[in-house]
């Protein structure tokens, strides 16, 4: 097994990102931030920029997941939605895995994941990409196209999923035992409990995201519980 994957298996990687009109957008906190969860235990961290991710290296040597939030008006895609951004990442950030949506929607060049990862893995080898999935199907799929490996990111997130309940441990079964890369739960992780329970139905690692770094998001969800 890569090397890479080894030191994931069965670990929590956190997600470290925070958007431009989010209280804590700053590449200086998400290298605190990463440093925090490596003290917490957590295995890898997935990061959004070049500039959070050479932070990020800064502060910690945890495998990255690294993409580039992009948005076009053309498109719904933004999660690495072109070549050019998989370009940016290889050129100036090097993380060790690279991940791109994965569903089946139009990119802003019109172009599909079925036309668009064949030409980048041939490009690039010996990157490992993972592939941000809404579905069985986008998953399935991603495997065939050559992903190393498929995540449950964007499930709830579009059109099709809207409304599906997350994390999907059903999606996550069922994906577990038909792929033969590895799975990562992604989406929705919420409890102990949640986390628990991905590993149960076969995740190879789980991110967690929102639970974990947005202070913001925490803060209103218990005053909810409140109001």
């Amino acid at each position: 097994m890569n090397d890479v994957l080894q030191k994931v298996k069965g670990g929590l990687i956190v997600s470290c990102q925070a958007l431009p009109e989010e209280p804590l957008h700053s590449s200086f906190i998400m290298g605190r931030m990463a440093f925090a969860a490596k003290e917490g235990g957590a295995v890898g961290i997935r990061a959004n920029s070049v500039e959070d991710i050479l932070e990020i290296r800064n502060n910690v040597d945890l495998p990255v997941i690294g993409i580039i939030k992009a948005v076009y008006e053309n498109s719904e895609v933004y999660i690495t939605p072109t070549e050019k951004e998989v370009e940016e990442l290889i050129e100036k950030a090097h993380p060790e895995i690279i991940a791109l949506d994965a569903t089946d929607r139009f990119r802003p060049d019109g172009s599909t994941i079925s036309t668009l990862f064949p030409k980048i893995r041939e490009k690039y080898p010996d990157q490992l990409f993972m592939a941000d999935c809404a579905s069985y199907e986008d998953g399935m799929r991603a495997q065939k196209l050559g992903f190393d490996l498929v995540g449950t990111t964007l499930c709830g997130y579009t059109a099709d999923t809207k409304g599906t309940k997350i994390p999907s441990f059903d999606l996550i079964h069922h994906l577990t035992s038909d792929l033969s890369v590895p799975l990562i739960a992604e989406g929705g992780i919420w409890e102990r409990e949640d986390l628990q329970e991905v590993f149960k139905n076969g995740a190879f690692a789980a991110v967690i995201g929102t639970a974990v770094t947005r202070p913001r998001e925490i803060t209103r969800r218990f005053v909810e519980a409140i109001s």
